[in-house]
């Protein structure tokens, strides 16, 4: 998701994340990274807590 600067944010990003994107979005919406590849949010949905547990 993106580097993090404090602790608050290890917590916040990922939150806020879920919130606008994958909460307000349908999982078919395409996304183009600026590294990797080209995915959905149907396809990256079931890493949310993989990323929030390694800290983004």
């Amino acid at each position: 998701m993106g580097k993090t600067s404090s602790p608050e944010n290890v917590t916040s990003l990922p939150d806020d994340v879920k919130s606008r994107l994958f909460d307000a979005l349908p999982d078919d919406t395409w996304f183009y990274p600026g590294h990797g590849d080209d995915s959905t949010l149907g396809e990256q949905k079931p890493h949310l807590d993989e990323w929030r547990a390694r800290g983004c």
